[in-house]
């Protein structure tokens, strides 16, 4: 069974960061991994694009209630009604997270991510740490392609520690 990987980032953003996103929607594709996105513009519709080109599935996790309104990238889009409260199901369904720039609602997803133990990887996104100053988990990546590599070493990290406890 293929793993889901959440890509989370801004509605809106630069080119520079959107092709970031496209990048890491067609490496994840080539993959065969399946892609949680929050469905709309931006960072989520750049991946989608680059997820579609390379014939792989995408799912759009939508705010409203209508699956009409997300990105004609998606292979499958679920609305549901919770606006910003969606960013917990993409954390929820996401076997790991590659956050990629973003604002505070991708701050949330990262934060929902690691509460629940999920791997994250970071492209040119927040720098994470709690109250005390340690680091809370979030790896860092320089390119698209080394996000990718990094959380699929991250998820078989995680399995080897799950088989084994």
């Amino acid at each position: 069974m293929a793993d889901y990987i959440g890509v989370v980032g801004a509605a809106f953003c630069d080119r520079e960061t959107a092709d970031l996103a496209y990048r890491v929607g067609r490496a994840l594709a080539r993959e065969g991994l399946i892609v949680v996105c929050g469905g709309m513009g931006g960072v989520m519709e750049s991946v989608a694009r680059g997820v579609s080109e390379e014939k792989g599935v995408v799912i759009g996790i939508l705010p409203g209630r209508d699956r009409l309104e997300g990105n004609r990238y998606l292979t499958y889009a679920i609305p549901t009604g919770l606006g910003d409260a969606r960013n917990a199901v993409i954390a929820c369904a996401a076997d790991a997270l590659i956050a990629i720039a973003g604002g505070f609602g991708t701050l949330s997803e990262i934060s929902l991510a690691r509460k629940a133990g999920k791997p994250v990887v970071g492209l040119k996104t927040w720098k994470a740490t709690n109250g005390t100053g340690e680091d809370i988990g979030v790896v860092n990546a320089a390119t698209p392609e080394e996000a990718v590599a990094k959380i699929l070493d991250l998820l078989e990290d995680k399995r080897r520690r799950d088989n084994t406890a």
